[in-house]
């Protein structure tokens, strides 16, 4: 068991490569690096959860993802400061509202995002096909 505080190994760190971009007559592309802002699992969330959603509403994205409020405020903060997001505060009676919808450079971002996942999966599913 180990003890309370003690110094723990550090999580393995993504390849420093870069991700495939596409793959064209049989050719592996380089692509641009991935979108940090975007790979962090609970950014990932929040931005495909407001891709499919016009709006949701801080409370929503909190059950959707089963975060904490300290957790999902980081995240929408960062995402935020990218211009990937847009947060809107408001009242509903005396109950503030926050609200959180998709930018279009937040969009553009998710689809690059996205390409170059698909790019990545094509590309290492050719591999094993091939090996």
């Amino acid at each position: 068991m180990a003890r309370s505080g003690a110094a723990r190994k550090p999580a393995r760190s993504l390849p420093p490569a870069r991700l495939l971009a596409g793959v064209s007559g049989g050719r592996v592309e380089p692509a641009a690096e991935l979108d940090r802002v975007i790979h962090e699992r609970m950014r990932l969330g929040i931005v495909s959860a407001l891709a499919v959603n016009q709006a949701l509403s801080f409370k929503e994205l909190k059950a959707l993802l089963r975060a904490s409020d300290g957790n999902l405020s980081v995240h929408a903060r960062r995402l935020e400061e990218a211009g990937y997001v847009e947060c809107r505060k408001s009242f509903e009676g005396r109950v503030p509202k926050t609200e959180y919808r998709l930018t279009p450079a937040g969009r553009r971002a998710l689809e690059r995002y996205l390409e170059h996942m698909e790019a990545l999966i094509s590309a290492v599913g050719k591999g094993k096909a091939e090996g």
